[in-house]
C-alpha cells in the first residue's frame, strides 16, 4: 500500500499530476479540490494517496490531506460508486457542498454530475448520511473544519486556459459538447485554467 508521496511536482495537467520521488515518477489522479492546492511545478509537495489494484491497472489517487482521502474512501464504499466517480464527485463539489447535499437530501445537485443518475444519487444520500456522521464524530479540530468548509482556491497561471479546462472536464466524464459549452459561457478574459474549470463546473450545477 502506498500511503503518501513526498517529492517534486514535475507534471501538472488537471486532474493528473506526476510526482518524482527518488528518480521515479508516480502518476497520480487528484480531485480538483486537492489539485488547486498544489505548489508550482518543480517544487516539493506532499500528498496522501489511495492505491487501487485492478486486473488491468494499478492506480494512485492523491489528496492534499488525510481528511479528503477519508471522504474519498467513504464514497467508494457506497454501492455503485467507484474511484473514478468518487473523483468526479469531489471535483464537482467541495467537501462542504457535498455534506450540504447529503444533509438536505439534494438529489437535484448530485444528478448534474456526470455518471450520477437518480438511483445512484438516492443511494449516496442514504449511505453517506451515516458514514459522514461517523466521520464527523471521530474528527477533531482542523479535521472537522475540513469537512465543514471549502478549502481550495485557484492559484497557478496556465497557458491555453480554455483548452486545459475542456480537457479537464472531459477527463471527469462530461461530454465534449457539454464541456465546450460550459467553458465558453464561463470564460472571462484573463482567467487562468483553474479559475475557468471551477467556473465551468459551477455553471453546470
Amino acid at each position: 500500500m502506498i500511503g503518501r508521496l513526498r517529492g517534486l511536482l514535475v507534471e501538472k495537467q488537471a486532474p493528473e499530476v506526476v510526482i518524482e520521488v527518488s528518480g521515479v515518477g508516480y502518476e497520480v489522479q487528484m480531485p480538483l479540490t486537492s489539485f488547486y492546492e498544489l505548489p508550482e511545478l518543480n517544487q516539493e509537495t506532499l500528498i496522501y494517496t489511495h492505491f487501487v489494484v485492478r486486473e488491468d491497472a494499478q492506480l494512485l489517487y492523491g489528496f492534499i490531506n488525510k481528511q479528503e482521502r477519508a471522504l474519498f474512501r467513504l464514497l467508494i464504499k457506497a454501492n455503485g460508486v467507484g474511484p473514478k466517480l468518487a473523483l468526479t464527485i469531489l471535483s464537482g463539489l467541495t467537501a462542504a457542498e457535498f455534506v450540504k447535499c447529503v444533509e438536505h437530501d439534494d438529489i437535484a445537485t448530485l444528478v448534474k454530475l456526470p455518471g450520477v443518475g437518480k438511483k445512484t444519487a438516492e443511494r449516496l444520500l442514504v449511505e453517506m448520511r451515516d458514514k459522514l456522521k461517523s466521520l464527523m464524530e471521530t474528527s477533531h479540530g482542523s479535521e472537522r473544519e475540513f469537512v465543514l468548509q471549502s478549502n481550495y482556491t485557484p492559484a497557478v497561471q496556465v497557458n491555453s486556459a480554455e483548452e486545459d479546462a475542456i480537457a479537464a472536464l472531459l477527463s471527469l466524464g462530461y461530454k465534449p459538447a457539454q464541456a465546450s459549452k460550459a467553458v465558453s459561457s464561463a470564460y472571462q478574459e484573463g482567467m487562468d485554467s483553474e479559475s475557468l474549470i471551477k467556473a465551468s463546473l459551477k455553471s453546470m450545477l
